[in-house]
């Protein structure tokens, strides 16, 4: 990570940079991609998908409640305004 960083930073006037973003999203996709078909021919994984789809269904609505309980009590008393 530091000399991923160290590097940015010695190339940060080099244009080719600029299209690090891009770059990292192909990727990301291309990994993505890869990892869909290590799972697809994985048979233990694929006779237990409707398992793992529930359990994976549970953790992910569990994430996202939690999220967003936590960014109410964020903007309930740290962001909202004090009454006179």
């Amino acid at each position: 990570m530091f000399a991923g960083i160290l590097v940015g930073y010695l190339l940060r006037k080099q244009s080719f940079i600029h299209y690090t973003g891009t770059l990292i999203s192909v990727a990301i996709f291309l990994l993505l991609f890869l990892l869909g078909i290590a799972v697809g021919t994985n048979e233990q994984i694929v006779n237990n998908l409707s398992v793992l789809g529930v359990q994976a269904f549970a953790i992910s609505s569990a994430a996202v409640l939690g999220s967003v309980i936590c960014a109410w009590v964020v903007y309930r008393f740290i962001y909202k305004r004090e009454r006179p």
